[in-house]
């Protein structure tokens, strides 16, 4: 049975990262890719390219703006600046929706560099909901929280992340971009049953997944989109395609990034896994 979503958004299909050695080829290319994720810094920074740099891929595909600088958890508050140059990127592309991540990455004007977790308290909800909705109320579309790959956990913490990230969807009535690989990843790293994570996630909020490669380490697991996507990934993805209903599917790639073929072979996987399971008994 369909899931009926949140927000009124299209399925997009599936996706890739535009990387700049790529750029030909997906202009080129006919059928094989069906929209485009950006990280939203590169296209709006100083020193970045402005957005007319994406006026051919904008041509020919959906190109959805992904973040990693609002810092929603930071202490600071939101930087005006940088909300002004996102409504500006965001005015330009027309997107059906936009993303960043539930974390924080700076404090005190400086930039750590790194996607840093929170700890899963009421009070944390509570501060992050509210950034949350002044942004979405700014730039006027739905706005989507994604779920980290964790290393620590904090002390103080009184619920599972599951529940952290459901709590701030519908308080702060946003949607949710689900990581498959950073759910597995965190899932070893702290002893829990990935499954278990996939369940308490509002299925109405979901709109978006990620899916990309890790390092396995023995010991510890690290994301480190930089290799092809593990079978222990794809088999979470399965499991987790039916649950959630229509969502649209994007490949992530940042170092390492082999010829757009391999890449292809990837999204074509996630394709049938996807259609083999999207209405599958649950």
């Amino acid at each position: 049975m369909a899931i009926k979503k949140r927000f009124d958004v299209p399925f997009l299909g599936f996706g890739l990262g535009l990387r700049a050695p790529h750029y030909e080829e997906l202009l080129s290319s006919s059928g094989q890719v069906d929209w485009l994720e950006i990280i939203s810094e590169n296209y709006m920074l100083d020193g970045g390219q402005g957005p007319h740099t994406l006026a051919p891929f904008k041509e020919k595909y959906t190109v959805i703006p992904h973040g990693v600088s609002l810092s929603l958890g930071s202490a600071d508050a939101l930087d005006k600046p940088h909300l002004k140059r996102l409504k500006a990127l965001l005015s330009y592309l027309n997107p059906p929706w936009f993303s960043d991540h539930l974390c924080w990455a700076g404090v005190g004007g400086a930039h750590m560099h790194n996607l840093l977790p929170l700890p899963y308290t009421q009070e944390t909800v509570e501060y992050v909901a509210k950034k949350i909705a002044i942004i979405q109320d700014t730039m006027g579309i739905p706005f989507l929280i994604e779920n980290l790959s964790s290393y620590v956990e904090f002390q103080e913490s009184e619920m599972t992340e599951w529940e952290f990230i459901k709590a701030i969807a519908e308080t702060a009535d946003c949607g949710i971009l689900l990581d498959v690989n950073n759910i597995y990843v965190s899932s070893r790293n702290h002893h829990f049953d990935p499954m278990d994570y996939v369940r308490g996630i509002p299925a109405n909020r979901v709109i978006q997944y990620h899916i990309a490669g890790h390092q396995d380490h023995g010991t510890y697991v690290l994301d480190s989109h930089d290799r092809p996507v593990r079978d222990e990934v794809w088999d979470l993805f399965a499991k987790t395609v039916p649950l959630m209903g229509d969502v649209s599917v994007m490949i992530e790639r940042d170092d390492h990034i082999p010829p757009l073929s391999e890449l292809l072979e990837e999204l074509n996987h996630a394709k049938a896994i996807y259609t083999k399971n999207i209405y599958a008994p649950t």
